[in-house]
């Protein structure tokens, strides 16, 4: 089996980051999303690599191993994509595909929107494209769904981190599940007394797909850095939104691919946008529906996207 290995690279942001890699190749940069690192693209490095790519899973900014600045301005969307575009660069690759699941799927589009000549196609996982909204999106959130959203929970200061900090193991095991395919997909706003892990059962069993060797990983990958800096994506929100006004409706342009699961909550809330996509991803090659499957994709169906992703690697 072709074995992950590991370094620390400087991105041309000046971040040193930390990847993992496998196989020589073409570059396929992987970017994790919420709360995962790394270790959610285990399958997909090796058999990527099998197949003839140079395969690379960072830590984004802020996460795990490559850890971050305290600064919470420090983890804009120009920040996210500058570190992706910066380690193409280190990696010595003139373009790269960028794929990305969860929060990683709005840095591969906003990469592949900005800087379309470091991009050979994008590949967006759970999140589709969506168009710059008229207004702030927090205070859009909020009139939606209330205070306890746990996106604009995490607008507060220290408590939501020290909420997931507090046990770990407890946090990635009910995030997993609950949001899986397996789960029971809770709507995630907090009880006004309570906390966003309260609406997130214990699994009962763990699904096939995970074990608890790997919620022992996570923990491991999350020593150092804790928490702070992955809630830090969520406060720019509104900040993301005032920075990108100069690409307000602008299309993305190289080849891209969405893939997602159909017990995603993520996804299954976004259809509209998912359906809409090619008035603003006009050559999306292909959207795949995963049946069963849940919010972490990669990990729930790693055979079935690894064929969806290898598929639009080769047609490129």
């Amino acid at each position: 089996m072709t074995e992950i290995t590991h370094r620390f690279v400087r991105s041309g942001s000046g971040l040193r980051m930390h990847v993992a890699e496998a196989g020589e190749g073409p570059l396929v940069l992987l970017l994790h999303g919420f709360p995962e690192c790394w270790y959610s693209w285990r399958h997909q490095l090796t058999a990527l690599a099998d197949a003839g790519f140079h395969a690379v899973a960072p830590d984004q900014r802020g996460y795990a191993r490559t850890g971050g600045p305290a600064g919470t301005d420090q983890y804009t969307v120009l920040h996210l994509a500058g570190d992706a575009v910066g380690l193409i660069d280190a990696l010595g690759a003139e373009r790269a595909v960028v794929a990305g699941h969860d929060w990683g799927a709005p840095v591969a589009w906003a990469v592949a929107q900005m800087r379309p000549d470091k991009v050979r196609g994008v590949i967006g996982m759970s999140v589709p494209h969506r168009p710059r909204s008229s207004r702030p999106p927090v205070e859009a959130m909020r009139g939606l769904f209330g205070d306890g959203f746990y996106m604009v929970r995490f607008q507060q200061p220290d408590l939501p981190e020290a909420e997931l900090d507090r046990d770990r193991a407890a946090t990635f095991r009910r995030m997993l599940y609950a949001t899986s395919g397996d789960g029971p997909a809770p709507a995630l706003i907090a009880p006004p007394d309570g906390g966003f892990l309260d609406v997130l059962p214990e699994p009962e069993k763990m699904p096939g797909w995970l074990t608890e060797d790997d919620i022992a990983t996570y923990v491991e990958e999350y020593a150092e850095s804790g928490f702070t800096g992955p809630v830090n994506w969520y406060r720019n929100l509104d900040r993301n939104w005032e920075l990108t006004a100069a690409w307000h409706r602008a299309p993305i342009g190289p080849p891209a691919l969405f893939i997602a699961g159909d017990r995603d909550i993520v996804a299954v809330g976004s259809r509209d946008a998912i359906d809409s996509m090619t008035d603003f991803v006009p050559n999306l090659r292909d959207t795949v529906w995963l049946s069963g499957c849940g919010h972490w994709t990669q990990q729930e169906r790693p055979a079935e996207v690894t064929g969806a992703m290898l598929a639009f690697l080769r047609d490129l």
